[in-house]
């Protein structure tokens, strides 16, 4: 090891130099990186938040003089390395002793309800250090996501200690159960005209019935930002809109030459714009956790007034329609549904293991419908689950030829128009998915997955993935 005065790599030039211990990488074959040791959390939240500010500081100086990620020699990328996770450790510590402060600065004592994004950016100003900044992101959303900082692992430890909260984390929870502006503002115009193309998906009103039919049809129905923005709106207003009772959830009509004139339900995460750094960690990977599905299963958050009362959410009963396949968050959302309907032809996976990532809080709701074992075998082994076979009907309700995959969720839907309907789900779900159970599964969850977003497996797969296939050709996933 190293002591004060002897020869160190510098970690910008890869000369060496020297200095005191501590402070650089280490020199020497096989020499661990080493960074300046962190300041000890005193419980003190303005003493500590000031120590946290000044050491990422010296952080963003040395990735400032490094390379850009692709260009960086062995020392300096161990340099980086270790000065992130010596960063990331103080974070986490800081969030540890204070996440609730945290909460309350940002919150104004739980008195306004920021969505996760605004919540991230307003922890960027009022506490620098504690997550990246709006240039720090803009730099990384034009890199691929091998050639990045991974700063989004920051905005993790933020979500990850706020979700761990009991009182904040309610507090996070039920924020992102409010309607988003843009839902509110194209309400009136759906309510209208009761149909409306928000561009990766459609939303129209029939019968009584919401049909939410997906549309990215040019990557298979494969999940990214847009598409999780325009699920939560179209969601959103199929739940204000008074004369909707029940909605509909289905893949529209493919123009894929594989799949040309068939449905399809969903292929997951498009792997293309994972590759290419384009899926974000909040505007996607947590925000489709807390945002749509967690309104499919809990409704709309009302507000706390006599005219509401005794409802404190606004929910409907859901149908899913499975042509095709349901792979990855596909299979994901059919968790949270009330009745699935799917075609003989169907098969659903969630190919975590292969993918890298962690499927959502599928692991949590597939373990409760199918049991450990079944649930192993999918997520960690890959096991696709056919729709006309025994096991099937673990995650599906109804299995019908194909052609008539579309009668037979308006019937379910019919059915499913009964007042006693929303009661008894809402009673169903407590019982199945307490909101603390799920509060306290999305906070290991949300550092889980922003650290499987930059693990070297997931890169390398992901790099692959485009000589073997892509979200446009689901069996090529990696």
């Amino acid at each position: 090891m190293a002591t004060a005065g002897t020869a160190r790599t510098d970690p910008v030039r890869g000369k060496p130099r020297t200095g005191s211990a501590g402070v650089g990488p280490a020199s020497g074959p096989g020499a661990a990186a080493r960074w300046a040791e962190p300041p000890a959390v005193t419980g003190d939240f303005d003493a500590d938040a000031a120590a946290l500010r000044d050491y990422a500081s010296r952080t963003d100086d040395l990735l400032a003089a490094l390379p850009p990620v692709p260009g960086r020699t062995d020392p300096q990328r161990a340099a980086a390395a270790e000065a992130h996770r010596a960063t990331r450790w103080l974070r986490s510590r800081f969030m540890a002793a204070h996440a609730d402060t945290v909460h309350e600065r940002l919150t104004d004592g739980g008195r306004t309800h920021p969505r996760i994004a605004e919540l991230a950016n307003l922890a960027a100003t009022e506490l620098p250090g504690l997550v990246p900044g709006r240039d720090q992101l803009a730099d990384e959303l034009t890199r691929l996501q091998a050639h990045k900082e991974g700063r989004e692992i920051d905005q993790a430890i933020l979500f990850s200690g706020l979700l761990g909260s009991p009182r904040a984390g309610a507090h996070l929870m039920d924020a992102m159960l409010r309607p988003t502006e843009r839902a509110l503002a194209l309400l009136d115009g759906f309510r209208r005209h009761g149909s409306l193309d928000l561009g990766s998906v459609l939303v129209e009103r029939r019968a009584g019935a919401a049909h939410v039919e997906i549309r990215n049809t040019h990557c298979l129905n494969a999940e990214d930002n847009k598409l999780t923005e325009d699920l939560e709106t179209a969601v959103d207003l199929a739940l204000l809109d008074d004369d909707v009772q029940v909605g509909i959830l289905r893949g529209t009509v493919m123009t894929h030459p594989r799949y040309a004139g068939r449905r399809v339900f969903s292929a997951g995460i498009n792997l293309k714009h994972l590759h290419q750094g384009r899926i974000s960690y909040v505007d996607f990977l947590l925000r489709r956790e807390l945002g749509f599905i967690h309104k499919l299963v809990r409704g709309l958050l009302l507000d706390d007034s006599p005219r509401n009362w005794p409802h404190r959410t606004l929910e409907k009963p859901w149908v899913g329609a499975v042509d095709t396949f349901a792979i990855g968050g596909g299979m994901q959302i059919l968790l949270v549904l009330d009745r699935v309907i799917a075609g003989s032809d169907a098969y659903f996976s969630l190919p975590a293991a292969q993918e890298g990532i962690v499927p959502g809080a599928g692991n949590l709701r597939l373990t409760r419908q199918t049991g450990a074992r079944i649930s192993r075998q999918v997520i960690l082994d890959g096991r696709r689950i056919r729709a006309d076979e025994p096991m099937a009907r673990l995650v599906c309700d109804e299995t019908t030829d194909p052609d008539e995959v579309g009668p037979a969720a308006e019937r379910a839907a019919q059915r499913l128009a009964n007042p006693a309907v929303v009661a008894n789900r809402r009673m169903l779900n407590l019982a199945e998915e307490p909101p603390d159970r799920l509060r306290r599964y999305l906070a290991d969850f949300a550092l889980a997955q922003g650290l499987r977003l930059y693990s070297a497996d997931v890169l390398a797969k992901v790099g692959r993935s485009w000589s073997t296939g892509s979200a446009e050709n689901p069996d090529g996933r990696p």
